[in-house]
């Protein structure tokens, strides 16, 4: 009945619906089919699904003995039995070959498929080859008989140095051996490694743990630029950089033009080489120059000059847009014009537009008395949240992600995940900052006297003061807003991410079912907004959040 008590009364619903809902998914094959699909699971796939409870186990344990240690109401009889636990868990990894087909499978999901030696190609889903996999095996089995080692040696340490003081050097090292390797094992399987045994829901709850995380660093970042105070010097250095930008914008536009001329006629293709620049590619392409057709005009690119004037002898194409050091003189001139490279005009505008931003930054905070970096969040936060979360992932994944590649010549290419876990935190941090903010403005301001009238600093006001009391207020709507972030996640498929939605969305394509895929999918985020909605719960009670 306590239980029953504790349960909100919309949940009461849920709970009296779960028995239909799994006869439901147990007695029908379209809703079987339709679960599998949505959340990842790869044919043969339940092999795996033994090593990695067995590794989680292993390390949820270790990290256990760290929690109960430290409890403010100690439980030494659960610490030791996570010791067991940890203990027997560590020796049936190394000892026994469970792990084996879950670290395969990690490997084989982990490389390139279409260029990697390790796996066999055109097999679906993924397979070590038998070199590979013997390989895998051997250095996983070296990997277990090290932490089974590392665990014997950090428990010992732990439960010898219990018998002594609480703070002895010893306790405190086997404690930060086991925090050290438990952590880094549980984040490793939990958010990093691969799992073809439910592969959608490990991309939903991943890019939601990871967008949330931060987008409250962010949200943070806002916050304390907001509450930077005005100062003539920051007016001052403001000034200096704008004019340093502005120089260093002036000095890029102002550089040596380039000379294109366009020779031949219009009657074919027009011949273009690599390194053009795009504003002369596309006034060629679309008659923008004297004399030019209304029709577009056929391109075809080559490496260079002389590959276009070859083509162009050939008649394979009837003009050439060519520097004019290279372009032809017995064909007639259409076009003759200068214009700056792609380079220079890029960084030339870059640095103009910083240099109007930060101008205008700087001038508001002189008006109205505040530092420059604090009006510049407080724009970023209201212009963010005035953009729908669609547009927001549609800018960041697309258009933002492609001009950061062009601009780096390719070497910043974040795979689509990446793009999308960008953009939701971008577009969360807003809110959260607005969250951060209410919380800290809510702490009377007569305890920021208080502590620096005791010698604290600035950041030590943060830290012991006011973030610690203004958690206590911002928990609910931070539970909130995790929530509406899981949602959220479904508008990351439309960048191709195979989330729930998008994998739901490729088996009613595949499947032609009408209501299979979609109750599943909706099942399912019910479920999980359910659990994230519970543990908000549980944090609120610990803090006592309603009875405070």
């Amino acid at each position: 009945m306590q239980l029953l008590m504790r349960l909100r009364p919309s949940n009461l619903i849920i709970a009296a619906a779960l028995p239909f809902i799994v006869y439901l998914f147990a007695s029908s094959a379209d809703y079987q089919r339709s679960l599998r699909a949505i959340l990842g699971v790869e044919h043969g796939s339940s092999a795996f699904v033994p090593g990695f409870v067995l590794l989680a186990v292993a390390f949820a344990a270790g990290i256990g003995v760290i929690v109960f240690s430290r409890a403010k109401a100690l439980k030494p009889r659960l610490a030791l039995l996570c010791a067991a636990i940890n203990l027997v868990a560590a020796l049936a990894a190394a000892t026994t070959g469970l792990v084996y087909p879950y670290a395969s499978s990690v490997v084989a999901n982990a490389v390139d498929p279409f260029t990697s030696k390790l796996v066999v190609q055109g097999v679906t889903p993924r397979q070590l080859t038998g070199e590979a996999e013997a390989m895998v095996h051997g250095h996983v089995s070296t990997l277990l008989w090290i932490y089974l080692a590392v665990t014997v040696v950090a428990l010992a340490l732990f439960l010898v140095g219990g018998r002594r003081d609480n703070g002895d050097v010893t306790r405190r090292a086997g404690r930060a051996t086991l925090g050290l390797v438990n952590g880094a094992g549980l984040v490793f399987i939990l958010f990093l490694a691969p799992m073809a045994f439910a592969a959608g829901v490990a991309t939903t709850i991943r890019a939601a743990i990871a967008a949330y995380i931060l987008a409250a660093l962010l949200g943070l970042v806002w916050v304390g630029l907001l509450n930077l105070e005005y100062s003539r010097r920051a007016d001052f250095s403001f000034i200096v950089i704008t004019a340093l930008l502005a120089c260093a914008a002036a000095w890029f536009l102002m550089q040596p033009r380039q000379a294109y001329t366009l020779a031949g006629s219009l009657e074919g293709k027009v011949a273009v080489i690599s390194g053009t620049p795009a504003g002369m590619i596309g006034a060629v392409r679309f008659g923008q120059f004297p004399s030019g057709p209304e029709n577009e005009v056929p391109l075809r690119t080559f490496k260079g000059a002389p590959e276009a004037l070859a083509a162009l002898a050939k008649k394979d194409v009837s003009a050439a847009l060519l520097p004019s050091a290279s372009a032809p003189a017995d064909l007639p001139v259409l076009w003759q014009t200068q214009t700056l490279s792609d380079r220079d005009k890029a960084s030339g505008i870059t640095l103009a537009v910083l240099a109007i931003v930060l101008g205008l930054l700087t001038f508001g905070g002189h008006i109205h008395r505040r530092h420059p970096l604090s009006i510049g969040s407080e724009f970023i936060v209201d212009t963010i949240r005035g953009i729908p979360m669609l547009v927001i992932v549609l800018y960041v994944g697309l258009p933002l992600a492609g001009a950061l590649k062009d601009a780096t010549q390719g070497v910043f290419d974040p795979p689509n995940l990446a793009r999308g876990i960008a953009a939701m935190a971008l577009a969360y941090s807003a809110y959260l900052a607005e969250i951060f903010r209410s919380g800290i403005n809510a702490i009377p301001r007569g305890q920021l006297e208080a502590a620096r009238s005791l010698g604290l600093n600035g950041w030590q006001t943060a830290r012991l003061v006011i973030l610690p009391q203004a958690f206590r207020i911002i928990i609910p709507p931070l539970g909130n807003e995790l929530i509406a972030i899981l949602k959220d996640t479904s508008l990351l498929s439309i960048l191709s991410i195979r989330d729930i939605t998008q994998r739901m969305r490729e088996f009613q394509s595949a499947s032609f079912l009408p209501f299979a895929p979609y109750n599943s999918a909706a099942i399912f985020y019910i479920l999980l907004t359910l659990a994230a909605a519970s543990l908000v719960s549980t944090v609120e009670r610990k803090y006592d959040i309603k009875h405070r």
